[in-house]
């Protein structure tokens, strides 16, 4: 498995973005998650991109951080939010979500942020039991969906870099 930093506007990262989409909107009965992104959002050192590809060249999953500050949508100074994980049907079960979560972790950690959040939904279960397995815990509600019934909230202290 080979993991890159890839810009999100990347064709790879739009291909797999419009799965996720296609996933959310089948999960939630909606037209996706409609948080507004850019792709600048995730430019270094403010945050990061990530493909896995397989052996073939294929992209089989993605992940990224973005740099949040506090403000009115509940995020804190030094949070780095996690956007758009996710992993083909094809892809699942290698462990890929995993290793995108620990080098989207050490990324922001090395990049001077401090904690680690999330939104997810109570319809994706797989992962919150991914998020729950690597140290994340249920926090207040931030982000676009806060006022959701059906959000769920993570965090995780990030520590000093290493």
């Amino acid at each position: 498995m080979n993991i890159q930093p890839r810009p999100f506007d990347h064709p790879d990262a739009r291909k797999l973005n419009d799965l996720v989409q296609l996933e959310y909107a089948e999960r939630y009965g909606d037209e996706g998650d409609i948080t507004p992104l850019d792709a600048t959002m995730f430019d270094p050192p403010r945050g990061l991109y990530l493909l896995a590809y397989d052996e073939q060249d294929r992209p089989l999953a993605t992940g990224g951080w973005r740099s949040q500050e506090q403000n009115d949508e509940g995020y804190s100074d030094g949070d780095a939010e996690i956007k758009r994980m996710f992993v083909i049907a094809e892809g699942r079960g290698r462990g890929l979500a995993r290793r995108i979560l620990a080098a989207l972790e050490a990324d922001a950690r090395a990049a001077g942020r401090t904690r680690m959040v999330l939104e997810t939904g109570d319809q994706q279960p797989e992962a919150i039991a991914l998020y729950t397995s690597s140290g994340y815990t249920v926090c207040e509600k931030f982000g676009h969906y806060r006022t959701y019934d059906s959000s769920i909230c993570m965090a995780k202290p990030l520590g000093r870099p290493s």
